[in-house]
């Protein structure tokens, strides 16, 4: 049997996955802790809500089915 295991493009493709994440994870962080900083709890949530039902609407937007 000749299993030579995972590739280094493998390896590679998942450490870049990673970073990324963490990268994005940060920026979230960040996002909210500014939110939180600037507008107090209740203030940060409604952020988050807002930014969330945009997301929501905009993908609904995009995937319509034609009645």
């Amino acid at each position: 049997m000749d299993d030579d295991g995972f590739g280094w493009k493998f390896w590679l493709w998942v450490i870049g996955v990673a970073f990324a994440i963490g990268i994005g994870g940060m920026l979230l962080f960040i996002l909210i802790g500014a939110a939180w900083y600037s507008w107090g709890l209740f203030g940060a949530l409604a952020f988050i809500c807002i930014v969330a039902l945009a997301f929501g609407w905009i993908y609904d937007k995009r995937h319509q089915r034609a009645v």
